[in-house]
């Protein structure tokens, strides 16, 4: 069963949250960073992408930009934020659009996490690993949230509903018009939560696989190193790790569409006769209206893909879209086996649209496109139930947490 830690959480005085809250530090480049934080200095990604502020040509894996960020922190620490009195957990709130989820922030146990009662669908990189956890150790702190998700429980459902019909502790429209709310639980509401989730059988990554990873590696440094974890006395220490859990029937998952930058020697000719032996085709929307389709922009056309051998839906892999498009197309056709180091890929999350996918090609930065039909929070459930491992960006989750807004301090 899932064990909810509350913890007393270092967090923004209300009046700079919005200014200090940053994209998670994965979604954007270097050069991106660096452009969302000019002209302000309480920005987060100073803290989470320290090399925005050392020259432009700097190793982003330098010692330099841990020890900068580590000083960033200490001084935004010091200026705008506080520490809870209590332990507590929050209800973390995004609306965008017509669209709202409403989540439980806290800490989560990690040895849960190496017991698969929080369970994974993806693998890890061991460089990305290597980032964060000396992120967090140079901090003493987890800045930004893992995501999860659970199946809907109605307790919980109904605590959501009650306590944030109250006032916020933080509220914002960040800069991509996103909504964020965060209401601080305590008390007896706080022990009917930790005691709900713990009814609850399992918790899903739905995004965060790196940072439940570095912070596993970093529970086992701090032991190693003998510390004693924080001085806080909240009962959340580094074998914990900072998560908002989500319902699934709320969590958004849009599609993770593909360019490819080459036809791999093929003529456009030779490329479509290919296609077609393994796909029946036609015009079709830009955006697949239903699981089993695929669209491909390709010569000024979007075409719809409908593989001739349909795949056993029995197969919680297999029979994803994704796989199905890589299986059948890229790689046999464009000679795409490994998306994750094939420089002739890339990768463009559905929340840019499909108008992009069209632009990439039309302007010649691309040979082809794929749009695909958004996985659903289920698909994702039922892999990881099996052990499974999704295959590479199969999922783009939206809207997203932002960091810097509850710190958890190890």
């Amino acid at each position: 069963m899932a064990t909810v830690l509350p913890f007393r959480a270092l967090r923004p005085k209300p009046s700079g949250a919005a200014r200090i809250a940053a994209v998670p530090y994965d979604v954007v480049s270097t050069d991106e960073a660096r452009a969302l934080a000019d002209g302000n200095p309480l920005s987060f990604l100073r803290v989470s992408r320290a090399e925005i502020e050392l020259p432009a040509n700097a190793d982003p894996y330098a010692e330099a930009v841990y020890q900068r960020a580590a000083k960033n922190f200490a001084t935004l620490r010091a200026a705008s934020f506080v520490i809870e009195d209590e332990p507590s957990v929050y209800f973390y709130r995004l609306r965008m659009g017509a669209h709202t989820q409403t989540g439980l922030a806290a800490c989560f146990s990690i040895d849960e996490y190496d017991r698969d009662v929080i369970k994974k669908h993806e693998r890890t990189r061991r460089d990305k690993e290597d980032d964060r956890t000396r992120h967090m150790m140079a901090l003493g702190a987890q800045t930004g949230p893992v995501f999860l998700t659970y199946r809907a429980a109605d307790e919980v459902d109904r605590m959501a509903e009650r306590v944030t019909k109250g006032e916020p502790l933080i509220e914002f429209d960040a800069p991509d018009a996103v909504h964020h709310a965060i209401w601080r639980v305590g008390g007896a509401d706080r022990d009917a939560l930790v005691a709900a989730f713990g009814r609850i059988s399992s918790l899903y990554i739905a995004d965060g696989h790196h940072r439940a990873a570095s912070a596993a590696r970093a529970r086992t440094e701090c032991r190693d190193r003998g510390l004693s974890g924080t001085s806080l006395g909240d009962g959340a220490d580094y074998s914990s790790m900072l998560a908002v859990a989500f319902p699934h029937n709320q969590v958004q998952i849009l599609p993770y569409n593909r360019i490819v930058k080459d036809l791999d020697g093929l003529t456009p000719e030779g490329f479509l006769q290919s296609v077609r032996e393994r796909f029946e085709t036609g015009a079709g929307p830009a955006a697949p209206e239903r699981r089993g389709d695929l669209a491909m922009y390709f010569g000024g056309t979007w075409q719809t893909l409908r593989p001739r051998v349909r795949p056993d839906r029995t197969d919680p892999i297999g029979s994803l879209d994704v796989s199905v498009l890589q299986d059948r197309l890229l790689a046999p056709v464009l000679k795409i086996a490994d998306v994750r180091t094939d420089k002739r890929i890339d990768f463009v999350g559905g929340a840019r649209g499909t108008a992009v996918l069209q632009t990439l090609v039309d302007s010649g930065k691309a040979a082809v496109a794929f749009s695909l039909y958004p996985v659903r929070v289920t698909d994702l459930m039922a892999a990881a139930d099996v052990g499974a491992i999704m295959p590479p960006k199969s999922t783009w989750f939206e809207p997203k947490l932002r960091d810097g807004l509850l710190i958890h301090v190890i």
